[in-house]
């Protein structure tokens, strides 16, 4: 009997996505040489052997590329469209807060989206420092609880007039009015939040329609000005007739508004739009999406006799999501049940590094080998091995399991999509689910056109200790998770981190 080749992963990454083996495979990640590319600059395969897995690696160029591009769709769209209103790029911060991230996208001309007191008073120290420029809109979004109000009349007060407070509920309004410098005032509209039942936890944000009027009233009787409207759908919407559709009326409350408030000039209209980090195979034509919009709120408009808003874009996950990337390792290889596929079991935790994928239903992210291209594509299941918990797994139980080269051990793994909201779930710098450490972190970022990294050290097991309370007379054992940076790389990434690792140990055994 003649037994067929068993496809490789190179093979069935061509057959299922058209992907030859060298060059594009998302628009953040390439293959060069047989080398894994971030941002076409960011070596992973060289930054597995330099520093071993796990490791974080962020790179700051590709949150300029993300707000440039989105810049450059929306000149498309305001030209196709005739759209005479300007267009307003804000970044979501709590998407991830890392200065890093902020800044970068401060210096690629992003404004400012808030959620919290103490994202205003990380604003307000941007600001007088001059990072983020006086001509940026800090949009304040979500419940406000008294220390909120606060920061945000701070900030006002210190003499930042590009600060807006968006209502959420009409009980702020009365502490809002009572600050003494005149603010720009923001309303949020309930209604966009779960107008078709798609989207029930947005349902609890905003101001009805009848609220929205009184707010105006009182508003309007104060030394304050209504300047915006808002209307946020949902989050990750591909769905480009849904989130049009469901924005369209909320077009036509900005313009019944706007009617008899001729203070009222910026819509905006939220985050939600979808990023590539999540699907190998993503496809969106944002240019298209914009240019629909920015027709449907032309011709609302038009129909009310009211000029067109200038519009803003929150954008969180499209800013960050993919400029930052998981390298891990599988350690150990476990058969799975009799059907089930086998399980790799990876030298890190699963549900403190991706906490997405058991928070956010059906989420799922981009998942690259670095090495094992040519060898046999086999289906299985990853497991953390730093926390014995029947939830650190990847895929999910209901979800297909992974296509993955049939190399076990030593296969090193590239987790893409981790930018946004990971970090933010899980923390920095604290003791994280089963005291498992913080990987160490390698930051790129771009200064006059060259290419700069910075190396952060793995977190340690005394840091972590001390956090829980616990005196430093019981820690005079620390746990090593990774390669000391004093010893030599590997030579090869063939040989496996976790091989090398072990070489490496049995040499300063040896020297010593």
């Amino acid at each position: 009997m003649v037994q067929l080749k068993q496809q490789s992963y190179a093979e069935y990454i061509t057959d299922r996505q058209g992907f030859s083996g060298e060059g594009r495979l998302t628009d953040f990640l390439t293959r060069e040489r047989g080398q894994l590319m971030l941002g076409g600059r960011a070596n992973l395969n060289e930054l597995a052997e330099s520093h071993g897995a796990p490791l974080d690696v962020v790179y700051t160029p590709q949150i300029t590329t993300q707000v440039e591009r989105m810049h450059a769709w929306a000149a498309q769209a305001r030209a196709r469209s005739e759209y005479t209103g300007a267009f307003l790029y804000a970044y979501a911060t709590k998407a991830n807060f890392a200065a890093e991230a902020v800044e970068t996208a401060l210096a690629a001309g992003a404004h400012y989206e808030t959620s919290a007191a103490a994202d205003v008073t990380i604003a307000h120290s941007l600001w007088r420092q001059g990072i983020l420029p006086e001509n940026r809109l800090i949009c304040c979004n979500g419940s406000k609880e008294p220390n909120y109000i606060a920061a945000i009349c701070d900030l006002r007060v210190d003499g930042c007039e590009s600060v807006i407070p968006i209502l959420d509920d009409l009980d702020e309004l009365g502490s809002l009015l009572d600050c003494a410098a005149p603010l720009q005032i923001g309303v949020r509209e309930r209604a966009a939040g779960n107008r078709d039942g798609r989207h029930p936890g947005q349902d609890r944000f905003g101001l009805s329609a009848a609220e929205i009027e009184q707010a105006a009233v009182q508003i309007a009787a104060s030394q304050h000005r209504l300047v915006l409207y808002h209307a946020m759908v949902g989050s990750q919407i591909e769905d480009e007739a849904h989130f049009l559709d469901t924005l369209r009326e909320s077009v036509a409350g900005y313009c019944r508004l706007r009617r008899h408030v001729p203070s009222l000039r910026y819509l905006n209209f939220g985050g939600g739009v979808p990023t590539s980090g999540y699907d190998m195979g993503f496809q969106f034509d944002y240019a298209g999406f914009l240019t629909k919009l920015m027709m449907t709120i032309r011709d609302t408009c038009a129909a009310y006799d009211v000029p067109m808003p200038d519009l803003i874009g929150e954008f969180g996950r499209y800013t960050v999501a993919t400029h930052s990337v998981f390298l891990i390792e599988v350690g150990a290889v476990k058969a799975g049940q009799p059907g089930d596929p086998d399980w790799y079991l990876v030298n890190s935790s699963l549900m403190v590094s991706l906490p997405d994928s058991i928070l956010v239903e059906g989420q799922e992210f981009v998942i690259v080998p670095l090495n094992g291209w040519d060898r046999p594509v086999r289906p299985v299941r990853l497991a953390g091995r730093r926390t014995c918990d029947s939830d650190d797994v990847y895929p999910r139980p209901h979800q297909a399991p992974l296509m993955l080269p049939d190399m076990g051990a030593g296969l090193i793994l590239a987790i893409c999509g981790v930018g946004a909201y990971q970090q933010m779930i899980s923390g920095r710098g604290g003791a994280h689910h089963c005291l498992s450490p913080e990987p160490a972190r390698v930051i790129f970022s771009e200064v006059a056109g060259r290419l700069r990294s910075r190396y952060v050290p793995q977190q340690d097991q005394v840091t972590i200790m001390r956090l829980l309370g616990y005196p430093p007379q019981h820690m005079t054992v620390p746990l090593r998770f990774e390669r000391p940076a004093t010893l030599p790389a590997p030579r090869s990434l063939a040989l496996g981190a976790a091989t090398a690792r072990r070489r490496m140990r049995e040499r300063v055994a040896r020297a010593h």
